[in-house]
Formats: structure tokens, sequence, C-alpha cells
């Protein structure tokens, strides 16, 4: 094995699937569950690396450095997620598969973490020899065990950055988090929350073992009374947020139930590389999550990017909100009101949309506006006064 930092197994991959691809003889690739390219062999046999060998399902796989779902489901129909030994596919061309494949499933303890391809027509690889792949299939299996243990153990450090006030606490709890991320902690990644994340126990964090791009998760205060879940994810580089946005997606279909039937959203902040953002990382992507539960139009998972004039209102002290002026407005007896103002406000005053995507009459329209001015004291035709309008109102969703 390679002398890679602790839980950096990328040498150590790269060496087993050699090993594999020098046992069969034949090239052999490792994904991970989610059918991204962690490693390939190169293997030298004669005419292997040819580019005609390679059909379109592999040479898009290394280029790509992952699969597309509809593979991905062509592939599991094969029983590859619960095959405890190699797993023989045919060639297919009309699903882009030209060339026969063994797969070899990447197990721990049970759990299937990852797949070895190699390519292999009939008859392929003697038995005996795939026996000994196996074993180090079941090595490469560990080693994924092993990273994604290494981010399960993350909690408290996690937990600590977030929380920490600025300052000394705060640069302390990033220390100890790089420590325990190793040369992981150097690459690009994103911060999500999803929220609220509804469960009594503040240890109650899905394990980073079963969540995909997942580096570390924790629970945070929400609120006065909740929490939600903060998730450290790793990406390829920060202009590839797919990961992200899937991650938080999935967090959000497959989390623990609501039982209040409340909504539930996921932010998402701005890409980094390296540790030192966290803090700020963090504030982007709680208050996506408030701009899409403001908003719902932002959501599900609503990325700092795109939340507009959020980004500046989701900044101001909650107190912001109560400007006397807006005040009455904001009564639960004058919702229409404050609903047809923000409408108009968010229409940049065009009277005719407003009205139509209201379906009211264009005389009602004016009539609601003037009952707007009455109650707040405020102008409708003076800028600054709409520019405060508009900033109550939307401040009062969050």
């Amino acid at each position: 094995m390679s002398d890679a930092a602790p839980f950096d197994h990328r040498a150590d991959y790269q060496e087993l699937v050699d090993e594999i691809s020098e046992l069969l003889g034949a090239p052999a690739t490792l994904e991970n569950r989610d059918f991204e390219l962690i490693a390939f062999g190169a293997y030298d046999g004669e005419g292997d690396l040819d580019p005609a060998a390679l059909d379109p399902v592999r040479t898009r796989s290394i280029l790509t450095r992952r699969s597309t779902a509809a593979i991905r489901t062509w592939f599991e129909g094969f029983g590859i997620t619960r095959a405890t030994g190699p797993v023989r596919i045919p060639p297919t061309p009309e699903a882009g598969v030209h060339r026969g494949r063994v797969c070899l499933p990447a197990r721990h303890r049970g759990v299937v973490l990852g797949y070895v391809w190699l390519l292999a027509d009939d008859p392929g690889p003697a038995e005996p020899r795939l026996t000994a792949a196996m074993a180090v299939a079941a090595r490469i299996g560990a080693l994924l065990a092993d990273e994604a243990q290494a981010g399960a153990d993350l909690t408290r450090e996690l937990r600590a950055v977030l929380t920490a006030e600025r300052g000394w606490r705060r640069d302390m709890a990033v220390a100890a988090l790089r420590t325990a991320l190793g040369p992981r902690g150097d690459g690009p990644h994103s911060l999500l929350c999803v929220a609220p994340w509804p469960s009594p126990d503040p240890d109650d964090a899905p394990s980073a073992r079963t969540v995909p791009h997942a580096t570390a998760l924790c629970t945070v205060p929400w609120g006065t009374t909740g929490q939600c879940l903060a998730v450290l994810v790793r990406l390829r580089s920060t202009d590839v947020r797919t990961p992200a946005t899937a991650t938080a997606a999935r967090l959000l279909k497959e989390g623990p139930h609501q039982p209040s039937g409340e909504p539930r959203t996921a932010g998402v902040g701005e890409p980094r590389t390296g540790l030192t953002g966290l803090g700020t990382a963090w504030q982007e992507a709680t208050a996506a999550a408030r701009a899409a539960l403001a908003e719902p139009s932002f959501g599900p998972v609503a990325e700092w990017a795109h939340i507009g004039p959020y980004r500046l209102l989701t900044a101001l002290p909650p107190e912001a909100a109560h400007d006397p002026a807006v005040g009455p407005l904001l009564s639960p007896a004058h919702h229409e009101l404050a609903r047809t103002c923000e409408l108009y406000l968010d229409r940049a005053g065009q009277a005719g949309r407003t009205a139509a995507e209201l379906g009211i009459h264009r005389q009602t329209l004016y009539y609601r506006l003037s009952r707007v001015e009455q109650l707040t004291g405020l102008d409708l035709d003076d800028g600054e006064d709409r520019l405060l309008l508009h900033m109550a109102l939307k401040s009062a969703r969050l």
C-alpha cells in the first residue's frame, strides 16, 4: 500500500485497480456506488487500450468521471447491488454497451460501496482468477468504508466550526476539522443547510457513509427551538455544483418525516476551496434555506447565488422587519392588501400585469393600493417609500 495520508486513499485505489487489471488480463475501472469514477487501470495488454475497444459507456465514464442515471439503472437491473460475487453482463449495443463486462462488487460488512468493472468478452476470466480478484475488491471495499467512516466521525468537529463565535474560537475549530480531514480539507467543497430537521435528538444526523458526496454532517440549532442539518459536500471543482444540489435534493426526499407537515427546504452556499471560509459559507447556506422557506419559487433547493435581494435581507437583524410605518399593513386583517402591494412592487409597478395575475379589475387594484397608502402613510409614487415598503414586506416573510 502507499504511504498516503489517513483517509486519502486515491493512490491505494489505483494500486488495487491495477492489481486486478494485471490479475485478470483486462482493463478495469473502479466506481463508487453512485457510478462516479474513482480509478481506472492502465493494463497494457495487446489491443486493450485501442480507443476502438472502448465502448461508449466506458469512454463516457472515463472522460466525464461518471455514468448517466439511465446507465446506472440498466446495470443495477443485473442485480449488482445485491451480488456477493462476480456478475457477468453481456454486450448490449442498443444500450451503448458494445463489449461484455464483469462487475466485481466492492463490499464491506455486507454493504456494497463500489464496483470494479472489467471489459471481458466471453468466456472471460477463469473462475479461480475471479475469486482472487474478488479478494482484492474486498480490500477496496474496506478502504471505501474507511473513507466513509472518516466522514461519519466528523460530526463534533463540523458542529464546533458552525457554532463557534468569530475569532480565535472559530479558528481553533477550523484547525481541528482540517486536522481530522487531512488532505481532503484542501479540496473544493460546499456547505448545505437542510431546514428544519425534524428530530428531538441533537446528535441525530445521517452518517456520511449513507450520503453520497458528504464529507461530514451534523445538526445545529435553527431558530429558537428547532434544528437544521449541516452537510459538508466534496466537489470535483468549484465550477461543478451538481454534487451539492443533488445531495440536498436527496436529503429532502429521503430525510425523516416532518411530523407537523411544515415545509422543508435546503440552502446551498457558494463553493470554496479550503476551510477558511466555512463560517461565511454557512451563513450563505442558512440564508438560502430561509429564503426558500419565505419564497417557495426559490426552492425546494435554493442556491445563495440565486436568491437575489434575499442575500441582503437575510443579513438584517429580525427587528429590521418591524418598521413602524409598515406594521399596520402586516396585521392578519390586511393580508390581502399586503399580498397585493408586494406583487405590485415585484412587477415594478405595472398595474395591468399585477391586476391580471391577481384576477381583479384594475380599478380594484388602485383602490387596494390607496388603502395601503392610508395604512402606512407612504407614497407609492415615491421611490424611497416604495423601497422601504418592498423591503419590509419581503423581510416579514423571513
